[in-house]
């Protein structure tokens, strides 16, 4: 039992006799001293309290004596300190107030350090026991974070009462992780002078909570150029100031590293990039065909040959990069339809418009075809191409998918039965909810062969996509026939909804995101699935694969907004990139295997290194909605999007050769990389002058339709853009 503490003293001092000589109590009152008796016994009792764990209750007596308060250091506060529940608002202010008249040249960056500060603020605010001065704190200094870290503000406007913040686990995860953020040197050497100048003001306080709560790594910004040059940052000093950059955020992350302790090198895991190697005996069969080809119809004068064409294709450069093993990850054997298919990419890539990069600073002149869906009554939620470009697919709200043929021509089967009416669409149903995302097969565009000395530019059945993936809120994944229009195979193994459904570029296997927070992997013949992807914490809500078909690339959303890329043969996490304010919606990788793109829903596209696992660009225009699809061309150096802005954008990739440089890690390795453009800018004066919503300047074209959201966008193997959206009066 704890020891009764002693009873104040109630003797005053004595004062001179009087003329009576009586003595006279003069240097206080028994009022004034019990109040700082009470103040001690207070503290003592709440030490008590505090070491038994008994928060609740101490929390309570905090409250209703009003009488005891504590520095950060832990130090009784005299009353006049205090400041009362505004002492950590009045000290975040001066922050604020001292940010926002900086220097532009350190603003950009400094911004960066408010969010950690008023969520700590805020929280020390209701943990002493203010709750009121608490609720008003947020409501006057959060609307700045509204867009960017909307979903931590809603969990953070639960904590009304002291014992909530021990509930809550978007506070929790504030308290026992540290914020990292990355300063320039004289960035951070400004604000640790400021706060020192402003110690009784608050800035003891703050330097409090950065050494406590932030972990902050400082860079020469002479050395490092590029992403923090000088320039740079005058350059989007009203621009993209206030994106997190890939390395920001908690825990602490190293770029790329699918490595989350806190503890970790930051060390990455190699990566085969390479392609697939081709099947022996495929390759001699599809050399045949092109040999046979090129022996009938010999190419023009000016044209290489397609035996030639191919040998540049699969001949193997010097490179870092291996390519993964057909052992590792199995296929089955090639078939006459695969030779008729490589043939026939290896046509189209001869054959293709070519767009190598900007020309002149206006761009190469994609073309883009665009198909509007009538009459949906907003009952669309995905729109799908086949490869071959004659099938384009809908899933709907109604859990039907309706399939149309773009070359008109009727879709019939063995198995219709008699009287039965061809037309050019057909109706699959299955599903018991709506269907979120459909995936066709691998085909190719195989013309028809010569007849009569013509041919027929209508394309051979055999090289027709074979099947359809859907996916739906009913949590199943369904595999159709497109020969028969019936449904083979039910994939159940989620648990909730299915948001999206890939098939390989290689075919036989797919991969699926569902709202259970898991990416799954599948082959087509069998009913479970082969691989399970868990790390996300939210749904995952989009996903790709790499080219040579040994990696998917997923998106989460509420929560997470990560991109993750995970090794098919590993099972694991290969890399993990963070840098989106808003939720991930598309992903698409370069046919060159080195460079991803991710999408959000605020309408930002950033670009990421494989290799290095950094933010190469982040590129900006699409407006409210965010963007729905992303799509590369041939050379991987134009990127398309489609989104709710009712527009198809065409963008240039190629970052500037000091970008570049960085991002390959050379002259001293990898560096911290932001977004920058091919001239090396983020944000137009332009842009500057009317706003955030203005595009970057890496946007070549703009196609923007009349009331049709673009929920598809894909390059062909000819480079012609093909858009799908639906009409929305």
């Amino acid at each position: 039992m704890a020891a009764q503490p002693p009873p104040p003293s109630r003797t005053g001092s004595v004062g001179p006799a009087s003329a009576g000589g009586m003595g006279t109590p003069t240097a206080g009152t028994p009022g004034s001293q019990g109040s700082g008796s009470n103040q001690n016994l207070n503290q003592i009792v709440l030490e008590y309290l505090s070491k038994k764990g008994y928060s609740r209750t101490e929390a309570m007596l905090k409250r209703e004596s009003g009488s005891v308060a504590f520095d950060a250091n832990g130090t009784p506060l005299a009353f006049a300190d205090r400041h009362k529940g505004r002492r950590w608002h009045e000290a975040y202010n001066v922050v604020k107030t001292w940010v926002d008249s900086i220097l532009d040249i350190y603003k950009p960056e400094l911004c960066r350090i408010l969010w950690p500060l008023f969520v700590h603020c805020f929280i020390e605010t209701i943990a002493d026991c203010y709750p009121t001065d608490g609720r008003v704190f947020f409501q006057e200094c959060r609307k700045a974070f509204d867009d960017e870290h909307s979903d931590d503000l809603r969990a953070l406007s639960a904590i009304q009462e002291p014992e909530h913040v021990q509930q809550n686990d978007i506070a929790q995860l504030y308290r026992t992780n540290k914020y990292r953020l990355t300063l320039s040197k004289m960035g951070f050497a400004t604000l640790i002078e400021f706060l020192e100048t402003k110690e009784s003001e608050g800035g003891k306080s703050m330097s409090f909570l950065i050494n406590i709560h932030l972990d902050i790594h400082t860079v020469d910004r002479a050395a490092i150029g590029g992403a923090r040059g000088l320039q740079r940052l005058m350059d989007e000093k009203r621009g993209d100031e206030q994106a997190p950059a890939e390395d920001e955020g908690i825990p602490g992350h190293h770029p790329g590293s699918a490595n989350l302790d806190v503890g970790a090198t930051g060390a990455l895991h190699r990566l085969q990039l390479a392609p697939m190697p081709m099947e022996p005996d495929l390759m001699d069969d599809v050399k045949a065909e092109l040999n046979h080809e090129d022996s009938t119809h010999p190419p023009r004068a000016g044209r290489s040959s397609l035996a030639d064409q191919f040998e540049q294709r699969i001949k193997v450069e010097p490179s870092d990069d291996t390519a993964p093993s057909r052992e590792t990850i199995p296929f089955p054997p090639s078939t006459a339809r695969d030779v008729a298919m490589e043939v026939q990419k290896v046509k189209e890539n001869r054959d293709r418009f070519r767009i190598e990069g900007k020309t002149g600073g206006v761009g190469p002149g994609v073309s883009v075809t665009m198909f509007t869906f009538h009459n949906t009554f907003d009952s669309v939620n995905c729109i799908e191409f086949s490869d071959d470009n004659t099938l384009a697919a809908i899933g709907t709200a109604e859990s039907y998918i309706r399939v149309w043929s773009l070359d008109n021509r009727a879709l019939t089967s063995r198995q219709d039965p008699p009287g039965f009416q061809p037309s050019s669409s057909r109706r699959l149903v299955g599903h018991s909810g709506p269907v979120y995302a459909l995936s066709f097969s691998p085909s190719a565009a195989v013309p028809q062969p010569q007849t009569n000395g013509h041919t027929d530019h209508t394309t051979t059945p055999d090289s027709q996509p074979r099947y359809m993936l859907s996916c739906s809120a009913d949590t199943t994944i369904r595999l159709w026939s497109l020969d028969t229009w019936t449904n083979l195979v039910v994939y159940r193994s989620h648990n909730s909804p299915v948001w999206d459904v890939r098939f390989c570029p290689h075919g036989h296997y797919f991969a699926s995101a569902s709202a259970d927070r898991t990416a799954r992997l599948w082959s087509t013949p069998q009913i479970a699935p082969l691989r399970i992807f868990a790390g996300h914490d939210s749904d995952v809500e989009t996903l790709a694969w790499h080219p040579n078909g040994a990696y998917i690339f997923t998106g989460a959303g509420v929560g997470d907004k990560t991109v993750r890329m995970w090794s098919i043969a590993q099972g694991t996490q290969a890399r993990i990139f963070t840098g989106h304010a808003g939720n991930i919606t598309a992903i698409a990788c370069a046919p060159s295997g080195h460079t991803v793109a991710s999408a959000d829903d605020k309408g930002v596209i950033i670009l990421w290194d494989l290799r290095s696992g950094r933010l190469v660009k982040r590129m900006r225009g699409h407006g409210a909605g965010g963007v729905w699809s992303l799509d590369w061309s041939v050379e991987s150096t134009v990127l398309v999007s489609g989104g709710a802005d009712n527009s198809v954008r065409v963008w240039d990739v190629q970052p500037s050769k000091e970008t570049q440089a960085k991002a390959n890690g050379e002259n001293g390795g990898p560096v911290k990389l932001d977004g920058t453009a091919a001239n090396g800018t983020t944000v137009s004066k332009v842009a500057k002058a009317k706003g955030r919503d203005q595009a970057t300047p890496d946007m070549i074209s703009d196609f923007k339709t009349k009331k049709s959201p673009v929920y598809k966008v894909r390059f062909t193997q000819m480079n012609l853009v093909l858009a799908g959206g639906a009409y929305l009066p």
